[in-house]
């Protein structure tokens, strides 16, 4: 009895399972809109899913035909002496010489003392936005930071430097 109980709670949910894959392929096609091209050729896009926020994306270059470049007013920074307890700040100049948006994706420091800000919206060609770097002198010496940003430009991360002398 165990047996064909058993088996027939396998079939239900063999069966139950097929129905559910027709059911996410049909979703899936209804979420495929097809366009024609420029070209004349039929391609297939995803259609736009109004429960997700536009977001940058690291395909944005990808998307437009160009290259997003990101040129700096200064890569290194030295703060010079600084001493221990206190914060240096900095801005570096980012402007966008490529012919596509610029998209700063993500910017991590290499030390949790330091702490970028960054512009969380798209850089337009030939416009420039700040970057702000605050430096907290924690440990008496000679300090090296970086910050790597993560970009769209075809390098796909920039790094920018901090440097400072920190004293007792």
């Amino acid at each position: 009895m165990k047996k064909i109980t058993l088996l027939a709670f396998a079939v239900a949910l063999t069966v139950a399972s097929c129905k559910k894959e027709e059911a996410s392929s049909r979703i899936q096609d209804e979420n495929v809109k097809t366009t024609e091209a420029a070209n004349g050729q039929t391609v297939n896009t995803p259609a736009a899913d109004p429960n997700v926020a536009n977001t940058p994306s690291t395909d944005a270059a990808v998307s437009q035909n160009g290259t997003a470049i990101a040129t700096f007013d200064k890569t290194v920074h030295d703060f010079g002496n600084l001493k221990k307890g206190t914060k240096g700040e900095t801005e570096f100049t980012v402007k966008n010489t490529g012919d596509v948006d610029l998209v700063i994706i993500d910017a991590k420091a290499s030390c949790g003392c330091t702490v970028p800000e960054y512009p969380k919206t798209p850089i337009k060609p030939g416009q420039s936005e700040k970057i702000k770097v605050v430096f907290s002198a924690n440990s008496p010496g000679t300090q090296s930071k970086t910050v790597t940003l993560t970009t769209n430009t075809q390098a796909k991360q920039e790094l920018l430097t901090i440097k400072a002398n920190v004293s007792e």
